[in-house]
């Protein structure tokens, strides 16, 4: 069977580098989301790829698929060891291989991967969160998970451990079919309905793609956004396409890859912007969800509102915001925003606690926590501090006795802004359980 396919990757609305990744060669397809501190997400996410290019898998078929994402695991996992400024990245990975009328699928993460079937829309990948988790044993439900503190959690990613489990599954193509291959800047951005409505719609993948990419950020682009999309062709769209000599999956490739560069391209010291290097596939960062990352949008509302002289609106403001990062070396929570403006620094400790930060970012989950985890609310900063304990309770029996946190009285209307004297604070939002 013949398949079409389109790519789109997008840095989103609010991150400042895409470390997102994607592979389109036919017959292999994967999108990898990254995720680590510095540049440790695209690295991981691209690596992750490169060695799917590298495995012949479209020679040696689908025990190849999984073969080479546990490659990709070890070579992950002994970079970030072996450079500091990577310690701790990780990426998630969906890919398929398309052999005849059947395609292969492996996964890892919280990427995802959907078959689109006669205008009906079925997830098939399952999310390896530990919100997802807790649906499986019945402890959630699915609307209860959607709006779960720790929903973006991951269980499960590559460079996190040397063994590891990748979830394989086969599906039957039909003609029409569409495979939507996607990070979590789109399925945690966009409904299931609304994803359908656009494959519905859309003349042909590229301008799914288009679309899929256009609505995750119309409803706020909170993160990178990448999305795959492969059609099984029928035999009059398949005569069509032989007829003009054009081969559709190839052309996109190419296609997709210019346009996923632009959307990388940064302002150099120059001004002019500088596209990434792009290979088959290509960088991302973390993902989706109030509590993942704002920073950069809650810090130019700050400065638009200190520069407008709105003192107290910039009070109430802060005094809104809550997340939980490092203060003298030990996990605290703090009420504000991680950052500061021209020496104002923009947040304060509102709850120490006796857990040693150090350890914590050991952990594969906690590895961004110096950077600031966003939560919603101080009970939501306070769940994540609990989190953080029972994790390292149950690795390193530290902060087993500890208790729990006791908050202090939310404060009213906001937190003292206070000259620090330092510079300001890098603007690198954080994703719950890894950092951008």
């Amino acid at each position: 069977m013949r398949v079409s396919a389109g790519v789109r990757s997008d840095v989103g609305r609010v991150r400042r580098r895409n470390e997102d990744a994607y592979l389109v060669q036919d017959p292999v397809y994967a999108v990898a989301d990254g995720m680590g501190g510095h540049r440790g997400g695209d690295v991981a996410s691209t690596m992750s790829l490169e060695a799917l290019e590298a495995a012949d898998i479209a020679g040696r078929g689908a025990p190849a698929l999984t073969a080479a994402i546990r490659t990709a695991n070890r070579a992950v996992l002994e970079r970030g060891e072996a450079d500091r400024e990577l310690s701790g990245m990780g990426t998630t990975i969906t890919a398929v291989l398309v052999q005849g009328d059947r395609a292969h699928l492996a996964h890892v993460g919280d990427s995802r991967a959907y078959l689109f079937r006669d205008g009906a829309l079925r997830q098939l990948t399952e999310d390896h969160t530990m919100v997802q988790e807790m649906v499986r044993r019945g402890q959630l439900t699915p609307a209860q998970a959607d709006n779960h503190p720790q929903r973006s959690i991951i269980t499960r990613a590559l460079g996190a451990e040397g063994d590891l489990d990748v979830d394989e599954l086969a599906v039957d193509l039909r003609p029409g079919d569409r495979l939507l291959l996607c990070s979590d800047g789109l399925s945690g951005m966009v409904s299931d309905a609304a994803i359908a409505g656009a494959l519905t719609e859309a003349a042909d993948p590229q301008a799914a793609c288009d679309r899929l990419v256009e609505m995750a950020n119309e409803a706020g682009g909170d993160d990178n956004i990448t999305a795959v999309v492969i059609e099984a062709l029928r035999a009059d769209v398949v005569g069509a396409v032989e007829g003009d000599g054009a081969d559709r999956a190839g052309a996109v490739e190419g296609d997709g890859a210019d346009r996923a560069g632009v959307d990388r391209a940064e302002a150099g010291p120059d001004g002019a912007h500088h596209l990434e290097p792009v290979v088959a596939a290509e960088a991302s960062d973390d993902h989706r969800a109030p509590h993942r990352r704002r920073r950069l949008v809650v810090a130019l509302v700050v400065l638009a509102l200190l520069l407008a002289g709105a003192y107290a609106g910039v009070r109430a403001y802060v005094g809104r915001q809550w997340y939980v990062g490092v203060s003298d070396g030990k996990v605290a929570v703090f009420n504000g925003v991680p950052v500061s403006f021209a020496g104002v620094h923009l947040s304060h400790v509102e709850t120490p606690t006796d857990l040693p930060a150090s350890q914590a970012e050991a952990l594969p989950l906690w590895h961004g926590l110096s950077d600031g985890i966003s939560a919603r609310s101080k009970d939501d900063a306070i769940a994540i501090v609990e989190q953080v304990r029972t994790d390292l309770c149950s690795t390193s029996n530290v902060g087993c006795a500890g208790g729990t946190v006791t908050p202090g009285p939310t404060p009213t209307p906001g937190p003292t802004l206070t000259a620090t004297g330092t510079a300001p604070a890098t603007l690198s939002p954080s994703r719950t359980g890894a950092s951008p």
